[in-house]
């Protein structure tokens, strides 16, 4: 599913409605500007969700105030390289990844927080077993991921296994400073 910032990436760039994909709505003195895109990524229970959403609140803020700081957040995207090589198929020049946020938590802190969401969320795969598999799939999947956008210097790491205002306080300092 799809955050409401990735709804509006998609709108932006005219994929959920193809009849304006080839009218720019962003423009800037004679040239297309490319939105900017933050991948969010880290393990499962890691807090993504919950520091989206807070993220989108400041980035309305922001936005607001200045509609030329336009970034978009794709939650828990790419998960794999499957995920990257369309991204990179599809998007090739019509977007940029301006960083990737990764929320780096230790895995039995990223368990004990799902098995404690599972107790209120309904969520079946909020269990050990499902849990250890989740972690095994990030570990194999999308850490690669995480770490080929660091050889590129595009990954911000913050330590996820702290509290959830303590954590919002490093994204802040993180957004503030890319702008």
């Amino acid at each position: 599913m799809l955050s409401r910032c990735g709804r509006r990436l998609l709108h932006v760039l005219g994929l959920s409605f193809p009849l304006l994909t080839c009218r720019p709505l962003f423009l800037w003195p004679h040239r297309l500007m490319k939105p900017l895109v933050v991948f969010v990524l880290g393990g499962p229970g890691a807090g993504k969700g919950t520091q989206c959403a807070r993220i989108v609140e400041e980035m309305d803020q922001t936005m607001a105030a200045n509609a030329q700081k336009n970034k978009f957040l794709i939650d828990g995207f790419p998960r794999n390289q499957d995920n990257l090589q369309g991204w990179n198929n599809t998007m090739d020049g019509k977007a940029e990844v301006s960083f990737v946020l990764f929320f780096d938590c230790n895995n039995e802190i990223c368990i004990e927080r799902c098995l404690e969401r599972g107790k209120s969320s309904g969520r079946s795969d909020d269990n050990r077993e499902s849990l250890e598999k989740r972690i095994q799939t990030y570990l194999q999947s999308t850490k690669p991921i995480i770490d080929l956008y660091e050889e590129m210097g595009k990954v911000k790491k913050i330590d996820a296994s702290k509290s959830v205002d303590e954590v919002f306080d490093e994204v802040v300092k993180i957004f503030d400073k890319e702008g």
